[in-house]
């Protein structure tokens, strides 16, 4: 009989048949194996046929229970994602005959509160904190033309990491992105940020590869694709050079990109579009 584990598996090979992101799959295996740690650890559950709703309800708890480093709760979003892992792993299953279809619905979301947007810069604090990015060095160019591209058009730390030299247009100044769903769209490159962007692309970049066939557009020291991890590290290195209210992360430039076109006076819907949402519902806690 097959274990839990080489059911996910499974799951994970149908997905990248289907042609799923890698983002979107390394996040459905690092939660589906967490949730699956815990009913072997918990309840010695580690085949399909011993999983029952209590254990379902005794995990969600179990989320409920859980804090972060500094003390405080999961965030309602954070448990609901890996609640969608989940449930995504159950109803693959339960389409297979593997587990009663009743087992995925019976996992059930936690309530979203709608809130005020957390994690927000204003436009002069954000100018700020790219000025003050040492551009001597050719990562601080990097950085700062990251930083000008993610404001600027905002879009999500996956979509600036996914892209391509290929994917960006100079002369349009505009960005061919890979968003969720794998579905692509055309972003908008600012005055800035196209100066920034076009500096790296022709002045740091090709000092920074090493392979001639390396397509990615923002490199690591050693010549390959800047991972999000690097990333969100060197942010937090330039944040705390400043005495900001918030905890930078690369979402905090695309919430404040939409704060700012909505204060504009942005139609909603040309914003929706810009930052590759389904439905207009998502910005409504902005509005």
């Amino acid at each position: 009989m097959k274990t839990l584990h080489e059911w996910l598996a499974d799951c994970l090979d149908h997905g990248r048949a289907l042609g799923r992101s890698p983002a979107q799959l390394r996040t459905v295996r690092f939660q589906s194996l967490a949730f699956l740690r815990w009913l072997r650890d918990a309840h010695q559950v580690t085949t399909a046929d011993r999983l029952r709703r209590e254990h379902l309800d005794a995990w969600t708890k179990h989320l409920a229970a859980r804090r972060t480093a500094k003390g405080l709760p999961l965030k309602p979003s954070s448990v609901n994602r890996q609640i969608e892992s989940v449930r995504g792993l159950l109803h693959w299953l339960a389409v297979r005959g593997v587990v009663p279809a009743a087992l995925a619905a019976a996992l059930a979301y936690v309530h979203e509160p709608q809130l005020l947007p957390t994690s927000v810069l204003p436009h002069a604090q954000v100018k700020k904190l790219a000025a003050k990015i040492d551009t001597t060095s050719a990562e601080g160019v990097r950085d700062r033309a990251m930083i000008e591209l993610l404001y600027s058009s905002g879009v999500r730390a996956a979509e600036l990491l996914g892209l391509d030299v290929a994917d960006v247009d100079l002369a349009n100044a505009t960005a061919l992105v890979m968003g969720k769903g794998r579905k692509q769209r055309v972003v908008p490159i600012g005055k800035t940020a196209l100066r920034l962007v076009t500096s790296y692309l022709r002045g740091v970049r090709p000092f920074l590869a090493r392979d001639a066939a390396e397509r990615a557009l923002w490199l690591n020291h050693a010549g390959r694709r800047l991972r999000y991890a690097v990333l969100l590290r060197r942010l937090h290195a330039h944040a705390d050079r400043l005495d900001l209210p918030v905890t930078v992360t690369p979402h905090t430039f695309r919430r404040s990109c939409t704060t700012e076109l909505i204060r504009g006076g942005a139609n909603l819907w040309h914003v929706k579009e810009l930052l590759g949402h389904e439905h207009l519902d998502t910005l409504q806690h902005y509005a």
